[in-house]
């Protein structure tokens, strides 16, 4: 990826593009007993969202840049508010846009598809 600040989504893990530097993959899946939302960096749990009320998270021991957790945050939250709300595709892009711009994010508006490279 050559922009130095972005957003790459394959399924439904993203990467936070940030100084030319992938972070990820960030994931989430439905606990067990599906009554809650687990958060996933980089194959590690890291938080799970109970209800709108009760939303637990860690990422300090990743030692990530405060600015791609607040991007992540941001990503997670506008997703699964859009999937819970039961919105299409583009309605989701649509919100995530809105959210980012909201939120001060917008250096990271590129957007890019599938896994990163290897190598």
């Amino acid at each position: 990826m050559s922009a130095a600040h972005g957003l790459r989504f394959d399924g439904t893990q993203f990467w936070v593009v940030h100084r030319r530097r992938e972070f990820g993959p960030f994931d989430y899946e439905w606990s067990r007993e599906l009554d809650g939302i687990e958060l996933w960096y980089s194959g590690q749990k890291f938080g799970e969202i109970c209800s709108e009320d009760e939303i637990f998270a860690d990422l300090k021991e990743f030692k990530l840049p405060l600015r791609v957790v607040e991007v992540a945050s941001v990503v997670f939250g506008s997703t699964l508010r859009s999937i819970l709300a039961g919105h299409s595709a583009r309605e989701r892009r649509l919100n995530l846009i809105r959210l980012m711009t909201e939120h001060g994010c917008e250096q990271f508006l590129t957007f890019n598809e599938g896994p990163p490279a290897k190598g």
